[in-house]
């Protein structure tokens, strides 16, 4: 190690030494001897022996000296280790060797060289040079004389530069912290550590200017902020936090690997001790650069209201375009104020005499042997196919019966919009209070907690809590990254925008209502808005929870990210199911329990999906048998009955009559064709993933559940628009627009969510080897970008749901096909 000769001791520092040597007595051996910086001193002590060693040196006005003192033995004898004690003018430091270290399990770990850097003195406001001494004392209580030797040096490079980097090596015995003080001009800096190797594991940390430092593997978290480290480790620092505007810079080895997700060695005896000490050398490079200042906040929070305001700003301009529209075609006499999305050419834009297999489920009106009129109402028999007549009896008490209307081959939206559209709609106004009480519920104990976390954060000062991205984490107040939280604003504007578009198509909706208006009653979808109101509450829910994830994201409140994404799929599927299926759609209730599970699920598979075989085998069992379960439910209309009363055997009798009547009987050709191809694709899909999670068995349960969610919304949404177009009905172009940027944007979204930027699934260290830089502003990173692109597709996916079937409101529900 570098050093230089002390300069000749002036008049104070020999009347130092000698008042030293009077107070030390004993023989001459004891008497302080002068040392020189840079000289390796060799010497043996026993029990009746002790040497003492002066340093002395002289200060610069304004300087932050520091000096490192390293000594050396060869014995290994634990019982009789060497002393060593460092005295100095505002304090003392002391250490043995041989060094123990202990790990996990009462592991020991010893070694024989040590070094430390002392405190250095603090600069003195004197306009002149100060003279420093330092007493180093070797003693021993061993019986016999054991050997040693010692080197002092002072430190050239001990202030660390701004924007410059300096490499150094450190091992567990061998600790090393630097100074550095803030500029001027630098409210806030970055301390970026990297190392080419993984192993040793490390700590760094940060503490204020104050004796004694803290610099050992059992101390070093007694005080500041700090990380454990494999490759990478980066801490932001603001002046505030340090009234003396400067701080130390710690870097701790530890003998063991284990914290860093390493592994400890299966012996420590021997040779094997020896060889795992001499492997815990890391060099180390660090770097401190200045953070982002003030006005990049005030631009970043800009940028993120001002991106979804110009949503809002849209919607305004396409809703008076519409109203344009209206207003013109209102006055021209074709068309309700409701209505903007087409002009009724006819009184039947579906032909009924459009040959079969043009038109999904359309049929010829001159077969039916009632020759109903055109504008029969909905539920006469005026819909029926010839095969369904020379099944069932056409009287009006059986039509009325949903047991017989449900097994039609053909389906009409009459036949599944028979109930009063008020209980109806009141059932479907459930999902929205329900999913209110559950939020208000959910959200005020996670925002507790996460206070609570952020706090412990803050006190305690160990970054190790919460898996934040350390290269991009900006710092607000109490808050450690408040660019992950600003960039959740997108979830809960969007929501609110998506509440007040669905609440202008519910108010024009009880306009027309009131007015009768025919084409309200009879025509186009019938209009619920309850599952509606219940997505944009989940859209803004998965804001305010996913904003709470961020504020420590870690094991313990993964969930908090993502129940509300299942709730978002779950809801979505429930609304383009209830589009043409409104008397037979889930309950909220039955719809939330099933979420309920689902969130259970992902907590179980989290805590016990990673190497549990059995909890594999449990769910993918429970996830082919409810895709089954489903399947069945959806294909017979929801009248598949399991019971028979009138016998003990009644399951099995049913499942039997139901594999001989639509696997044997009628094997060549199912009877709902298109309900049977979408439920074997869909059941295919499902097995798979269970089939995947089986094999390989991903560490991330929460997603991999979240991803079946999805593939089965989008094969759900591409086969109900499949099947729309094979009705011979169309996209307007809103709708479509939707698509395509739902499309695109998802497809953008998805690029940077797999992005991945830190893992709670691995260790703190492990997690920070993914952390990259800021690439948006210089304050948002990969997954704020994720943020915001899922925001706006998630929105874009709503109105999809919303404007779809926009074609079909000036199309009789008798000639609206179900699927």
């Amino acid at each position: 190690m570098a050093g230089r000769a002390a300069p000749a001791p002036g008049a104070l520092l020999c009347a130092l030494l000698c008042a030293a040597a009077a107070a030390a007595g004993g023989g001459p051996g004891d008497n302080p001897a002068p040392g020189a910086f840079g000289h390796v001193y060799r010497g043996a002590v026993n029990i009746s022996s002790e040497r003492v060693y002066a340093f002395a040196y002289r200060s610069e006005p304004g300087q932050v000296d520091a000096v490192r003192v390293y000594v050396n033995s060869s014995s290994e004898n634990l019982q009789y280790p060497i002393l060593f004690v460092v005295r100095q003018q505002k304090g003392v430091l002391s250490w043995q060797v041989p060094l123990i270290f202990r790990g996990f399990y009462q592991r020991t770990y010893n070694y024989q060289e040590v070094s430390r850097t002392l405190c250095p003195s603090e600069p003195t406001p004197e306009t002149r040079p100060s003279d420093q001494i330092i007493f180093v004392d070797v003693a021993s209580m061993a019986p016999f004389n054991i050997a040693y030797e010692l080197l002092v040096t002072r430190l050239k490079n001990f202030q660390l530069e701004t924007n410059k980097a300096f490499n150094f090596t450190a091992s567990p015995s061998q600790p090393q912290y630097f100074l550095y003080k803030f500029p001027q001009d630098v409210d806030s800096v970055i301390i970026n550590v990297v190392s080419d190797a993984t192993y040793p594991c490390s700590v760094v940390s940060v503490q204020d200017i104050v004796c004694p430092v803290y610099d050992l593997d059992h101390n070093v978290e007694f005080n500041g902020v700090y990380q454990s480290m494999t490759k990478q480790a980066a801490i932001t620092v603001q002046r505030k936090d340090f009234p003396g505007e400067q701080f130390f810079v710690v870097f701790v080895i530890k003998p063991e690997d284990y914290a860093c997700g390493g592994s400890v060695p299966s012996s420590i005896h021997g040779n094997v001790n020896r060889t795992w000490n001499l492997q815990r050398t890391k060099n180390l490079q660090v770097t401190i650069v200045p953070s982002i200042k003030k006005s990049v906040y005030v631009q970043a929070m800009f940028f993120s209201f001002l991106s979804f305001l110009s949503f809002y700003l849209g919607s305004v301009v396409v809703a008076f375009v519409h109203y344009i529209r209206v207003q013109r075609k209102a006055s021209a006499g074709r068309l309700s104020p409701e209505h903007g999305s087409g002009m009724m050419t006819s009184s039947h834009p579906i032909s009924a005499s459009t040959p079969e297999g043009s038109s999904y489920g359309a049929i010829d009106e001159s077969s039916s042997s009632g020759g109903g009129q055109l504008g029969a109402p909905p539920g006469s028999d005026t819909d029926s196919s010839v095969e369904e007549e020379s099944d069932f009896d056409t009287m009006p008490e059986i039509e009325s019966d949903k047991n017989i209307i449900r097994t039609k081959v053909f389906l009409y939206l009459s036949d599944l919009s028979r109930k009063d559209r008020r209980i109806v709609s009141k059932k479907y106004k459930i999902y929205f209070w329900n999913i209110i009480t559950i939020a208000v519920f959910y959200a005020l104990p996670v925002i507790q907690l996460v206070i609570t976390y952020q706090t412990v954060v803050n006190v305690t000062g160990n970054q190790d809590i919460c898996y934040y991205n350390f290269l991009c984490a900006h710092p607000l107040g109490v808050l450690s990254a408040f660019n992950n939280i600003l960039s959740n604003v997108g979830h809960m504007m969007l929501g609110f925008l998506f509440l007040l578009i669905v609440l202008r198509r519910d108010i024009l909706h009880r306009r027309a209502m009131e007015m009768k208006d025919i084409y309200t009653l009879d025509y186009g979808i019938p209009k619920h808005f309850g599952l509606f109101y219940a997505m944009g509450i989940a859209l803004m829910m998965e804001g305010v929870l996913s904003a709470c994830y961020h504020v420590c994201p870690n094991y313990s409140n993964f969930q908090f990210d993502t129940s509300f994404m299942y709730m978002i799929a779950g809801l979505c599927m429930l609304k383009l199911y209830q589009t043409r299926h409104p008397d037979i759609n889930a309950s909220a209730y039955s719809a939330y329990a099933s979420f309920a599970v689902v969130i259970s699920l992902a907590v179980l598979g989290v805590v016990f999906g990673k190497n549990d075989m059995w909890f594999w085998v449990i769910f993918s069992l429970i996830h082919v048998l409810a895709s089954l379960a489903l399947s069945t439910q959806i294909y017979y209309m929801g009248r598949f009955k399991i019971d028979d009363p009138d016998s003990d055997m009644g399951i099995f009798r049913r499942a039997v009559m139901v594999l001989y009547t639509d696997c044997i009987q009628q094997c060549s050709r199912p009877m709902y064709m298109d309900r049977m191809v979408l439920l074997i694709v869909g059941n295919l899909v499902n097995w798979s993933f269970a089939i995947f999670g089986l094999v390989y068995r991903p560490r991330d349960f929460a997603s991999y559940i979240l991803g079946i969610f999805i593939c089965n919304l989008l094969l759900y949404l591409a086969f109900y628009i499949i099947m729309k177009l094979r009705s011979s009905e169309k996209l307007l172009p809103i709708p479509m627009f939707c698509i395509v940027a739902t499309a695109v944007v998802w497809a953008a979204a998805l690029y940077f969510f797999f992005q991945t930027l830190s893992s709670w699934e691995e260790t703190p260290a492990e997690s920070r080897e993914k952390n990259r830089p800021c690439i948006l502003l210089g304050f948002f990173d990969d997954h704020d970008v994720w943020h915001f692109l899922s925001a706006a597709a998630l929105f874009f996916s709503f109105l999809v749901l919303l404007t779809l079937d926009d074609d079909l409101d000036t199309v009789r529900r008798d000639k609206i096909p179900v699927f």
